[in-house]
C-alpha cells in the first residue's frame, strides 16, 4: 500500500543516515560490547524490522515495556477467560505475535484497560497500541493512528433456534428465507454470492434483524462474523453460526495508536510481515474458524 511504502522509505533513509553518522563518529557504542567492524551474518540486514525499528529506540509509553490496551471484560473468541495476558484468543494471540516481532518477550508486554469508546478519543494515550475489534474509519483516523488491517471481517450465516436448514455450502441456502440489514455488505453478499430463490427479508436496522431471528420469521440471517458471534452468545439463545464465507469486503480492524505515533510505521511493518508469512491467517483460522463454531462455507 502507498502509505506503508512512504513510511518505510522514510525509516530507511533515517536508518541510513544514522548508520553514516555512527561511522563518522567512530562508533560511540564500543563500551557496550558492539563491534565497529564490517557486517556479519548475525547482524540485521538493511531494511529489516530490527534495523528500521530497534527495540531500544522505540518511542514507548514506558521504556523497555510494550503497553497494550483493550477493554474489560474481554470476550471470546478475541480473548479467553477474560484474561488478555494468557495469549489465548485471536486478539491476544495477534498482540503477542506483534510484540515478538518487535523484540519483546511475553513478560515485557503489559496490558492496560481501555474502554472501547475512549480508545479513539483525541488526546494522549497510556498505551503503545490498543487491540479491541476497532474498525478503521475516516472519522477515527482524524484523532488517532491505525495500523494496516490485521483482520477483515468475513460474512457469516446464523441459523434460528430449531432451524432445520442443513448447510454444508452456500448453495444449501438457495431455498432458505434469509434476513439481512439494508445498506450493508451482508446484503450485497446475499445478492451476489448466495443468490437465493426467495427475495431476502430486508430490515432497517440490526435490532429488527435480531427480532426476526428470535421470532423465526426467517430461517437464517447473514451478517458479519463479529456480529454473528455476538448474536449467538448474547442476543438470541439457541441460535448458531452455520459458517462463514469471505467476499473480499468487510470492516477492517487495525491496531490503534496515538495520533502521529512514531511506532505506527513499525507496527505497519510487523503487520505486513505477519500477513506475508501467513501467520495472521493461521491465527484467524485457529481462533475465529471451526474451533470457534464458525467453519468456512464453500461457494
Amino acid at each position: 500500500m502507498p502509505r506503508i511504502r512512504t513510511r518505510l522509505a522514510v525509516l530507511m533513509l533515517v536508518a541510513l543516515a544514522s548508520a553514516l553518522l555512527v561511522a563518522a563518529c567512530g562508533g560511540d557504542d564500543d563500551d557496550n560490547g558492539g563491534s565497529t567492524g564490517g557486517s556479519s551474518g548475525s547482524e540485521p540486514q538493511p531494511g529489516s524490522l530490527a534495523d528500521l525499528c530497534p527495540k531500544d529506540r522505540l518511542d514507548l509509553v514506558k521504556s523497555g515495556q510494550l503497553t497494550v490496551g483493550t477493554d474489560k471484560p474481554a470476550f471470546p473468541p478475541y480473548f479467553e477467560d477474560d484474561d488478555p495476558t494468557n495469549g489465548k484468543g485471536f486478539e491476544s494471540a495477534v498482540a503477542y505475535a506483534v510484540a515478538q516481532k518487535l523484540g519483546f518477550s511475553k513478560d515485557e508486554v503489559k496490558w492496560t484497560v481501555v474502554p472501547f469508546n475512549s480508545s479513539y478519543a483525541p488526546g494522549p494515550k497510556n498505551f503503545d497500541f490498543d487491540i479491541n475489534q476497532i474498525s478503521i474509519t475516516p472519522a477515527r483516523q482524524k484523532a488517532v493512528d491505525f495500523s494496516d488491517p490485521y483482520f477483515t471481517a468475513p460474512q457469516a450465516v446464523v441459523l434460528a433456534k430449531g432451524s432445520d436448514v442443513k448447510i454444508g455450502s452456500l448453495s444449501d441456502l438457495k431455498d432458505a428465507q434469509i434476513g439481512v440489514q439494508i445498506g450493508t455488505t451482508s446484503l450485497d453478499a446475499v445478492k451476489n454470492f448466495i443468490m437465493p430463490s426467495k427475495d431476502p427479508k430486508v430490515f432497517n436496522d440490526s435490532n429488527d434483524v435480531v427480532t426476526a431471528l428470535k421470532q423465526n420469521q426467517v430461517d437464517a440471517v447473514v451478517t458479519d462474523l463479529p456480529t454473528a458471534f455476538y448474536i449467538t452468545a448474547a442476543q438470541v439463545p439457541g441460535s448458531k453460526i452455520a459458517g462463514q464465507f469471505d467476499t473480499g469486503e468487510g470492516d477492517n480492524w487495525g491496531l490503534l495508536l496515538a495520533k502521529d505515533s512514531k511506532v505506527t510505521p513499525c507496527v505497519d511493518k510487523v503487520i505486513g510481515d505477519l500477513t506475508e508469512s501467513g501467520e495472521l491467517k493461521k491465527l484467524e483460522k485457529k481462533w475465529m474458524g471451526a474451533a470457534a463454531g464458525a467453519p468456512e462455507l464453500k461457494f
